[in-house]
């Protein structure tokens, strides 16, 4: 669990890295160590805290067809905003964008790192 929580923080500080280069409303300031500070915080925000939220939220995502669960991401963007002062979005928009580069950062990030089982399979025949 700690191996991947911990790889987790590197490819969430990695996101949040490419978010705040290719966004201008979004600043970790002038400190390296607040850019690792946020990548823990928004780790330890979403290993803990996401995964409440959405299940007392299932009517909402269902209801919404899943616009809701991409609120909770960016929620999570704001809490980690809230506790590193460091760390600044300047609008929901702003938020809205980092929460997809984000998504996106990690999901080609997860492919790079972990196979695919369905790679790891041997075709019988």
């Amino acid at each position: 669990m700690l191996q991947r929580l911990a790889i987790t923080w590197v490819f969430n500080t990695i996101a949040l890295f490419v978010a705040t280069w290719l966004l201008s409303g979004l600043s970790y300031g002038n400190d390296w160590w607040a850019l690792l500070i946020s990548g823990l915080v928004f780790t330890l925000v979403n290993f803990f805290l996401k995964p409440v939220l959405a299940i007392l939220s299932i009517p909402f995502i269902i209801v919404t067809l899943g616009i809701f669960y991409f609120l909770i991401n960016i929620l999570m963007l704001y809490l980690t905003h809230w506790i590193v002062s460091q760390f600044t979005i300047s609008s929901f928009w702003w938020a809205a964008l980092a929460a997809i580069i984000i998504s996106v950062v990690n999901w080609v990030l997860r492919k790079l790192v972990e196979p695919d089982p369905e790679d790891l399979t041997v075709a019988h025949g």
